[in-house]
């Protein structure tokens, strides 16, 4: 039987701080990468002793949009093209 790969539902946004060993995230999912990854970069100008960032594909439903540097919470999960 074939593995059929998955198909990316959103992206999730995580950063490690300093002294830690893990990645730490919160439940914001995004429906593009980019919108993802400018969001993490913002974030991590407004945290201190943050050393990376990463964005991961993720299962879970889009409920955040990244749009001009603003925060846009969704109240329906799923987006139309």
């Amino acid at each position: 039987m074939l593995n059929t790969p998955t198909k990316t539902q959103s992206y999730a946004p995580q950063i490690m701080t300093k002294g830690d060993d893990q990645w730490v995230g919160n439940n914001l999912r995004f429906e593009t990468e980019a919108e993802a990854l400018a969001n993490v970069r913002h974030l991590a100008t407004q945290w201190t002793e943050v050393i990376t960032t990463r964005v991961l594909s993720s299962d879970d439903p889009v409920n955040y949009r990244y749009l001009n540097g603003e925060l846009l919470r969704l109240t329906n999960y799923h987006l139309t093209t």
